[in-house]
């Protein structure tokens, strides 16, 4: 037999035969990236079914020296749970792992496995009088131990912050198959390093995330939806300050997109209208909640709000969500921008902050300065204007071929835009991660200090480099490349 058999021999004898296979009618859906911009192959999928259970795994394939590539919900976007393509590694799904182990509503905090989807925890606690503070539009698939991989972002950061702030304890196993057993949470713990924050974030290549205790917040009592016209994303970020200044903490949610971004939503979504009756340069997305029952003062609120910003010049036009559907509407059309635009046609997509301040600055330097130099493309910016993060589409050319183009001219757009947003002080992955997609290019504008310190905790924590090569940390400059 050959190494790789005796490997998978040993992988079924320890997982069972739903735990391991290497039948590629199981194995091929998880070896292409959500963009289908990367196809891998791999020696098989396990499918876990316990922390235990992992851990044993994780030390056969260091016996073995067969790499681990680990995968949530398959829905990053930068490439960073697909395998390469030589065919030596092994995909670990987690999505058996999907147990709430408890759920504690006067400590506002769950238990819960790594392979549990967003939707799912959103689920429990809500029936609980709780809420997950962050949501995205691939809840439906994302896991709650990829999110913590790739300290997911989503629509709620401006007012609770990145998953990396949700995070109050972690299990994980790491490349040896030691446990680390950190669920406990403790608001004051100074017993050195605090080593769930350094893999939040890690992308699978210091540990693989098993479990969490994240933190809930109550039930939102009321919202206000509002769907905004305004001239400019200069004017949206006006906008963003005044109500930033007015609602304080009542503020949820702040986003923008331009005309482009609705136009492709509205053709791609079949029952889908606009929100406002004339057309727009730009519009935002505004969301005020409270927790309280027994008040007005939200409708006061958001109120005196619009009506101060109609007065100021900030907002041509306005439309206030009537009903929960509605609101719900609204904001789905937010969420299906990604995939409209990506049905049109080729596309490189940016996912970048910059210092709140100077985002609106960056999208009107940049978006002229792109189409100039790139013929034909149209640049478009949409997203979390409240905590800097825009995602950044530079579409095709009209008769573009996907793929051609995107290593052709869309290589070097990305460049062009990652040097931009660099002289913008801001960073080039904001929260979808690094992965294999931006790994390179972390190498070539990153702080050397930094990688070097990233390269020294790689060392540290798998000197085998069996967890997620080839993801994430840049090689040091005199490396072969793998």
């Amino acid at each position: 037999m050959t190494n790789s058999d005796t490997f998978s021999s040993a992988a079924t004898e320890l997982l069972g035969p739903r735990g391991f296979t290497t039948d590629p009618e199981l194995v091929d859906p998880w070896l292409t990236d959500w963009r289908g911009r990367y196809t891998g192959k791999a020696i098989g999928l396990a499918s876990p079914a316990s922390t235990e259970e992992l851990a044993c795994f994780v030390r056969l394939c260091g016996a073995h020296g067969v790499p681990i590539v680990p995968q949530g919900g398959n829905s990053g976007m930068s490439g960073g749970a697909t395998p390469d393509e030589s065919g030596d590694s092994v995909v670990v799904s987690l999505r058996r792992m999907n147990t709430i182990r408890e759920l504690d509503a006067d400590a506002l905090q769950v238990t819960c496995d790594a392979g549990v989807v967003l939707q799912s925890l959103h689920e429990a606690a809500e029936a609980e009088g709780m809420r997950f503070p962050l949501t995205l539009g691939g809840k439906g698939s994302a896991t709650i131990g990829g999110l913590i991989s790739t300290n997911a972002g989503g629509t709620q950061v401006l007012r609770h912050g990145t998953m990396r702030a949700q995070v109050l304890g972690i299990e994980a196993v790491l490349a040896d198959g030691e446990v680390f057993s950190g669920l406990v949470p403790l608001k004051k713990d100074n017993r050195g390093f605090d080593l769930k924050q350094l893999l939040i974030g890690s992308e699978g290549t210091l540990g693989i995330v098993t479990a969490a205790t994240l933190r809930l917040l109550p039930q939102i009592a009321e919202r206000r939806v509002a769907w905004v016209g305004v001239q400019s994303i200069s004017t949206a970020s006006e906008l963003l300050r005044h109500c930033e200044q007015m609602a304080g903490p009542a503020l949820e949610g702040f986003e923008v997109l331009p005309a482009h971004c609705l136009e492709s939503v509205l053709a791609h979504l079949p029952d889908a209208r606009s929100p406002l009756t004339e057309d727009h340069a730009w519009h935002a997305l505004v969301e005020l909640v409270t927790e309280d029952r027994n008040s007005d003062h939200l409708d006061r609120l958001v109120e005196d709000i619009f009506e101060s910003a109609m007065e100021l010049g900030l907002v041509d036009d306005a439309v206030l969500a009537s009903s929960e559907t509605q609101a719900e509407d609204f904001w789905q059309l937010r969420d299906s921008i990604s995939p409209a635009e990506r049905a049109i046609g080729p596309a490189m997509q940016h996912d970048i902050s910059v210092p709140v301040a100077r985002m609106a600055e960056f999208v009107e330097t940049a978006s002229p300065s792109i189409e100039h130099r790139f013929p034909g493309t149209l640049a478009v910016g949409f997203g979390h204007l409240g905590d800097g993060n825009i995602h950044y589409h530079v579409l095709a050319p009209a008769g573009a071929v996907r793929g051609e183009w995107e290593e052709s001219d869309g290589k070097a757009i990305s460049a062009y835009v990652h040097d931009l947003v660099t002289e913008f002080g801001g960073s080039i992955s904001a929260e979808h991660g690094i992965g294999q997609m931006k790994r390179d290019e972390l190498g070539r504008l990153g702080d050397p200090v930094a990688l070097n310190l990233m390269r020294n905790i790689k060392q540290a924590l798998d000197p085998q480099g069996i967890l997620n090569p080839g993801k994430l940390v840049p090689l040091a400059p005199d490396a072969a490349t793998p």
